[in-house]
């Protein structure tokens, strides 16, 4: 069985509260209990979120030493600020798809700048939540 985890950056623990016209009204807790129903016989679902720029890297090195299969990242603001970010997944080593909810290249011409898609095997965006289930299928098909 591989393990998969689902990290998510600052405001995503405010999906379906937070301009819903574009994030939707679905919440991280549904999206999770909606990924583990669709994937939880085939996969290890690791799932985690913070505000933090610091814990984001931290749990990345973490997951790095666990050896997981594959890292699904909604870096959310930080893709286009973080320096920091950017390292700890190259360094990591682990195969990463980046995700982001909302399609980059129709909004504000900063979110069109990602600094941690290089480091990436793939970026989704622009499909909304379908994006994440996406990219688990990638990680069990690969």
């Amino acid at each position: 069985m591989k393990t998969i985890a689902i990290l998510n950056g600052p405001n995503l623990d405010r999906l379906g509260k937070r301009e819903p016209e574009i994030y939707g009204h679905t919440t991280l807790p549904d999206l999770e209990v909606a990924l583990r129903a669709e994937f939880g016989s085939s996969a290890k679902l690791d799932f985690f979120q913070s505000n933090h720029e610091g814990m984001l890297i931290d749990k990345i090195a973490a997951l790095a030493d666990a050896k997981i299969d594959g890292l699904v990242i909604n870096g959310g603001a930080f893709t286009h600020t973080s320096v920091a970010l950017r390292d700890a997944l190259a360094g990591a080593h682990i195969p990463t798809v980046e995700v982001h909810i909302s399609n980059l290249y129709r909004r504000e011409e900063f979110r069109h700048v990602s600094l941690t898609a290089p480091v990436a095997v793939a970026v989704i965006t622009g499909l909304g939540l379908e994006g994440y289930f996406a990219a688990v299928r990638y990680f069990l098909k690969k």
